[in-house]
């Protein structure tokens, strides 16, 4: 049994050597060489789209690939029949490293620090930014309102720092409960929610039901002076709306991580929206524990057991 392994990650491949496969290194940027096309097992992280598109289409005997992705929608993308295929997923690998980068853009959108830079860049001393804020401000986690829209692994490792802060955490979801102890609402709260919000966080996944999940009509419901952080998938945002927003003063501002086309062409109008923080895609980007959940899923599956994460 064959398994190709990327090096786009570092992975501590001592640690499988002792199982009953032979462990092959490819390339995550260019095509499936000829002789690794039979392999059964295929690990998945960053590769390109063509890679992808071209395994798809070549490798005939692959029957698992574990992706180290928290959703596998490139892997789908490509064309593998699902029908043949396991496809495992990385969920639970992004989970620190992802909610690190949204307090990091909360706190960057609280205290300004896009500002302070803006500023430095022009040597220019950003006075008005040092002293008192008004309270109906988003100036501070302490005493805030911050809603997370789409309460998974991530927002459970997020809420904790947020409440450590002093932040009031609640969350959304598809349905309602108490999850690690911070009450989560279903969807259909969202118009009460929103109009309470100093904050809000979006971890959405890609899929048809959350395209534009957050429309100019939801938009309308925050304050005037709520932040918006997106560290989920970048459809789900109306982006134009979005920018409508913040240009017309009708949103204090946002920081986004993922969007609709990535790398963000040069001409989206997005780069100069007032209040709005690019970040490149890089909340995620290292995966934690991908070579202990390889491990685990690759014994797991040569003993005829149930994988982890799979979709």
């Amino acid at each position: 049994m064959k398994l190709l392994y990327p090096t786009s990650v570092k992975l501590d491949v001592q640690s499988l050597q002792g199982f009953s496969v032979s462990l092959h290194p490819y390339d995550v940027k260019t095509p499936i060489p000829e002789d690794l096309i039979d392999a059964d097992i295929l690990v998945t992280w960053a590769n390109a789209a063509s890679n992808l598109k071209d395994a798809a289409q070549r490798m005939k005997n692959v029957k698992w690939i574990q992706s180290f992705a928290a959703g596998p929608n490139d892997v789908f993308a490509a064309g593998f029949d699902r029908s043949k295929v396991i496809v495992t997923t990385g969920v639970g690998l992004h989970d620190g490293p992802v909610a690190e980068h949204a307090l990091g853009l909360l706190l960057s959108g609280a205290r300004r620090f896009h500002e302070m830079r803006d500023s430095q860049l022009q040597s220019k001393w950003p006075g008005h930014l040092g002293g008192s804020f008004p309270r109906n401000d988003f100036t501070t986690l302490r005493n805030s309102r911050v809603l997370i829209w789409g309460f998974g692994s991530i927002a459970k490792k997020l809420a904790p720092y947020l409440t450590a802060l002093g932040a009031e955490v609640k969350g959304i979801a598809r349905s309602h409960g108490v999850r690690n102890g911070v009450e989560v609402f279903g969807e259909d709260k969202l118009s009460e929610l929103l109009p309470e919000t100093d904050a809000l966080v979006m971890i959405l996944p890609g899929s048809e039901s959350t395209n534009n999940a957050l429309n100019a009509e939801r938009i309308k419901l925050l304050p005037k002076h709520a932040w918006l952080v997106n560290v989920g998938r970048g459809t789900s945002v109306d982006e134009d709306a979005l920018a409508d927003a913040l240009e017309k003063g009708e949103l204090a501002g946002a920081a986004l991580d993922v969007f609709k086309t990535e790398p963000l062409p040069e001409s989206s109008r997005l780069w100069k929206t007032p209040n709005l923080i690019v970040s490149p895609h890089a909340a995620g980007g290292r995966p934690v524990g991908c070579t202990e959940l390889l491990a685990d899923n690759l014994r797991r599956y040569l003993a005829g057991q149930q994988l982890r994460n799979v979709i």
